[in-house]
């Protein structure tokens, strides 16, 4: 693992800089669960406000001092390309990588070069206020190959649970009551020797890597996140950064529907959580 570089700012402390930091943004999906808005318009580019989504996290990207971004594409491609190809994206460099055949979420980084170093991995339906630089620094700090930034997410059942014993007799009743558990963003960090653990030519997604690495004994570790993140391939988590996010170009909900004001909170902790829920 590389040394971390770090810049100063106007006040003297030091910064974490990402300019050597890759990004890939996953971008390739058929967005099903978006139908049939996505049967004319690949997820990443639904508009939220009078921009697409991977145009603001582009521009989220390029504002945390990452410059080199690869777009992996596949499901009308021809459609991304024309946005970014004619459109000022700043300092940030985009090379495109498709995706011939679907391969899974975890499969095409095996497709993108230069992934020498630390690097960031995220779906391109993703709207967060996440800290990217905090995020690659608490990467570095705890050693890990692979960090998920995590979110707590509050599921109800809607019906009445029961508690049973060996003998099936009920020893509890639980009307209708929500769960609360921390899921995978779909934001990672990652080390290159990630990379061999992703089989060549094959469908893999991210959890069949992330299993692979727990049977290495690989730390794998969570980045807690309690600001703003929206799920935009759930048509609920749409509408909430619609009206969160598009109304004054920013969030202002921490994408649970519960209002933060300025969707500026980290709520970072080292305390990885004790089971992840994957989205898929």
């Amino acid at each position: 693992m590389a040394s971390p570089a770090y810049d100063s700012d106007d006040t003297g402390s030091e910064m974490l800089s990402l300019e050597k930091t890759k990004a890939v943004i996953l971008a390739g999906g058929r967005g099903a669960r978006l139908a049939p808005y996505t049967s004319v318009l690949p997820k990443p580019l639904m508009p939220v406000g009078d921009r697409s989504i991977l145009e603001i996290v582009v521009g989220q990207l390029g504002a945390a001092g990452i410059v080199n971004v690869n777009f992996c594409v596949g499901y009308l491609s021809h459609l991304i390309e024309a946005v970014f190809d004619n459109r000022k994206n700043g300092a940030v460099d985009i090379t495109y990588v498709r995706e011939e055949d679907a391969l899974g979420t975890a499969a095409p980084l095996r497709l993108v070069s230069g992934l020498d170093d630390t690097f960031l991995v995220m779906n391109g339906d993703v709207l967060t206020t996440l800290d990217y630089a905090d995020l690659v620094r608490f990467h570095r700090e705890q050693g890990n190959v692979v960090t998920i930034a995590t979110h707590n997410r509050s599921i109800r059942i809607d019906y009445g649970m029961l508690e049973l014993d060996v003998s099936q007799r009920v020893r509890g009743f639980h009307e209708k009551p929500e769960i609360v558990a921390p899921v995978s963003m779909g934001v990672y960090v990652m080390e290159p020797d990630v990379l061999s653990f992703i089989p060549e030519d094959a469908y893999f997604d991210f959890p069949d890597l992330i299993e692979e690495l727990l049977k290495a004994d690989e730390r794998v570790g969570a980045y807690r996140f309690n600001g703003a993140w929206f799920d935009i391939g759930r048509q609920e988590d749409y509408e909430r950064a619609v009206l969160a996010w598009g109304e004054h170009g920013h969030a202002s909900s921490n994408g649970n529907g519960h209002m933060n004001g300025n969707g500026h909170l980290n709520g970072k902790t080292s305390q990885p959580p004790e089971e992840l829920t994957w989205r898929r």
